[in-house]
């Protein structure tokens, strides 16, 4: 079966870009969904905890105002909630091919439109929109042994719920976002938990809160009202990110905010040595907790910085010679950002994979575009990330996609490419820009940087320029072919 538009991913990137299609007159679509139930993130992330750390009314669409958010931080049940509803909402779910995983998405450059394998059968499609997003695969780091682990293992973002943990010797890997937010939930059903740290996170007061009934009220009663509130929330982001990618001493009064949670709460010293961070806030993504250092000052957690030399079959060995006994092993590792197994699926004009492109860094022409890979549009590609909202962000390449796609139609193209020269005197600007920036001189090591050192993930200024650079579309920079 042919399609105009083919999409991979039905979480909150790919239902968003099949709104906004639909909107624009395009119904000849397809949603690639391999899950049974679409959210994306927020239906496979069900670690205990597990939340935004985004507020609720920049963490929506622009065009799904959501009045009924329950809390200020939006929690992983109610997003998924949320995205369902805006599917449903919106004649999404029609669209969708469930249990349906991309195997090969090839260029096929006689018949101009990409030809696609799945688990469920093949067909093709005029363009191809990838929303498969960042945490689409968890990583697992490798250690000497590891197949000889004698106890259960999993990673947070396929979180095992048929294992009960009560009682158990559980060792935490990573101090990143994931467990920030399920330590806390383990540790009282533990009987003792041992987290691995390699770098602690800087962690700030969560002001998370309940939204009250009379609040709802308003902004059901008067939406201008919620959208004064998220524009306030955006302009103090905006504000907070000129720290970020401009001039980092707006960032000490946050590290001192930041310095001071962890003396109320940490009290014993040698522990609140181990948690101080050795570089500037935001080199690595910064923390909101109100309950993550406390779970670490329990009698029944222990922290362990010694670096993880072996697995065993009875636990963890660290580099002090230390056998850690443990039943479980869970993995807060993160995910597989750039070096995605699905960029390896996705072959263009040369018969070059989008992995092989993006070696050996990520880039794509504002975050959206890349060079042999005609009619394809990435979303939350690479430096595309505002310090603001993603949503904000991915609605600011829906736009893009869309102007390009009127582009094409008004010119009666077949295919749009973008021009190797403007990709790579976009990346080579981008580069200037990210010198200066705490992700490059902050004096760590982040999943923001590539294996060569490079800062891919983000935009290098704020959120509202990225928007203006994609408000319309630059046909100059492109190549239009022949219908």
């Amino acid at each position: 079966m042919h399609h105009r538009v083919a999409i991979i991913g039905a979480g909150i990137s790919g239902i968003g870009m099949a709104v906004r299609l639909k909107q624009a007159g395009i119904d000849d679509l397809v949603l690639l969904e391999r899950n049974h139930a679409v959210g994306g993130t927020w239906f496979e992330h069900t670690y205990p905890g597990c939340a935004c750390d985004v507020p609720t009314h920049l963490y929506s669409y622009s065009f799904a105002r959501n009045p009924s958010w329950s809390r200020l931080f939006p929690r992983q049940d109610e997003i998924l909630a949320y995205v369902r509803g805006v599917a449903d909402d919106h004649d999404v779910i029609r669209h969708v091919r469930f249990a349906t995983e991309l195997h090969e998405a090839r260029w096929d450059a006689d018949a101009s439109c990409w030809r696609l394998r799945t688990s469920t059968g093949e067909l093709s499609s005029d363009l191809l929109v990838s929303a498969v997003g960042g945490t689409a695969e968890p990583h697992t780091p490798a250690f000497p042994g590891d197949d000889t682990f004698a106890g259960h293992r999993f990673h947070s973002a396929r979180w095992d719920h048929r294992h009960d943990l009560t009682g158990e010797r559980v060792a935490v890997l990573g101090t990143g976002p994931a467990t920030v937010q399920f330590l806390p939930r383990i540790a009282p059903r533990a009987a003792h938990v041992t987290v691995f740290q390699r770098t602690p996170p800087w962690v700030l007061p969560h002001p998370d809160r309940p939204v009250p009934l009379p609040e709802k009220l308003l902004y059901r009663l008067l939406p201008p009202a919620q959208d004064l509130h998220r524009n306030l929330l955006f302009a103090l982001y905006e504000g907070l990110g000129y720290g970020f990618h401009t001039d980092q001493r707006i960032l000490r009064p946050l590290e001192e905010l930041g310095n001071a949670h962890r003396r109320l709460q940490v009290r014993d010293p040698v522990l609140r040595a181990q948690l101080k961070p050795g570089y500037r806030l935001g080199c690595k993504r910064p923390m909101m907790s109100n309950t993550y250092y406390p779970a670490l000052g329990r009698e029944d957690v222990t922290l362990s910085t010694a670096g993880i030399e072996r697995i065993v079959p009875e636990g963890i060995v660290t580099a002090d010679g230390v056998t850690h006994r443990v039943d479980t092993i869970i993995a807060g590792t993160g995910y597989r950002y750039a070096r995605s197994e699905g960029a390896d699926r996705i072959v263009g004009r040369d018969g070059r994979t989008l992995g092989e492109a993006f070696r050996p860094s990520p880039h794509a022409y504002k975050g959206a575009t890349v060079a042999g890979f005609p009619n394809l549009f990435l979303l939350l590609g690479p430096n595309s990330i505002g310090i603001n909202s993603a949503i904000f962000s991915l609605e600011a390449q829906m736009t893009y996609a869309l102007a390009a796609i009127g582009a094409m139609d008004e010119a009666g193209a077949a295919t749009v490419e973008v021009r190797p020269d403007a990709l790579e005197e976009y990346a080579a600007e981008l580069d200037r820009r990210n010198a200066g920036t705490v992700w490059t001189q902050g004096g760590c090591s982040s999943y923001y940087l590539d294996e060569t050192g490079r800062q891919y993930a983000l935009y290098p200024g704020f959120a509202t320029a990225y928007r203006r650079r994609t408000s319309t579309f630059d046909a100059d920079r492109y190549v239009l072919g022949a219908a």
